[in-house]
């Protein structure tokens, strides 16, 4: 069992640069960013080669949990190197490190949190598995397939359409509830509302 006063670490996927903001890739940037917005801080230049927000999530008083979030800025196919970095540097223990991916096999919207498993070709996750093995959470943001013979790298590099940013807002905000509720009240629990 992990000390509940050791920190976590979120770890929102995405690519660094204006043109992939609204990508269905930098879904995880989206999260990342909205969790820091809650904490009231912004995101700081750190050594590790990522932008880093450090605060707190949870009630006031002993159930408030120590989080460390983090875009990675080396481009999704690097984020092990950085992600390791960040996770030597505050100490945080592998039960404590989430990564917010977007993820093909689910429908657009859908969330699914759980706890090691494979890639299935995300290359953000294969570089991340890479440097800290496998056993880290995973919040998968689904952003369906792609429609008809569209390649999946085209389509993972787009933005989102403008039928999903009507409903993309909603879907975020309901993302990061669902890291917080991870963090403050655990993987099954966090499972058990936000699974679909």
């Amino acid at each position: 069992m992990t000390d509940d006063t050791s920190p976590w670490l979120v770890v929102g996927l995405g690519n660094p640069g204006g043109e992939y903001a609204g990508n269905r890739h930098n879904v995880g940037f989206m999260v990342a960013d909205l969790l820091a917005e809650r904490m009231g801080a912004r995101f700081k230049a750190h050594r590790s080669r990522a932008q880093v927000v450090e605060g707190r999530v949870g009630p006031p008083g002993p159930l408030s949990r120590r989080v460390v979030v983090a875009k990675p800025m080396s481009f999704m196919n690097l984020s092990g190197g950085p992600v390791t970095a960040l996770r030597d540097f505050y100490k945080v223990p592998m039960g404590h490190v989430v990564a917010v991916h977007d993820e093909l096999d689910i429908d657009y919207g859908a969330l699914r949190l759980k706890i090691g498993g494979g890639d299935n070709g995300h290359n953000g996750l294969k570089s991340i598995t890479k440097s800290l093995g496998a056993d880290y959470c995973r919040v998968r943001f689904g952003i369906g397939r792609p429609p008809g013979r569209m390649d999946v790298a085209a389509f993972v590099l787009k933005d989102f359409s403008a039928a999903e940013r009507k409903e993309l807002a909603y879907f975020v905000d309901r993302a990061a509830d669902a890291v917080e509720t991870l963090i403050v009240d655990g993987l099954e629990r966090a499972q058990g509302t936000y699974n679909s």
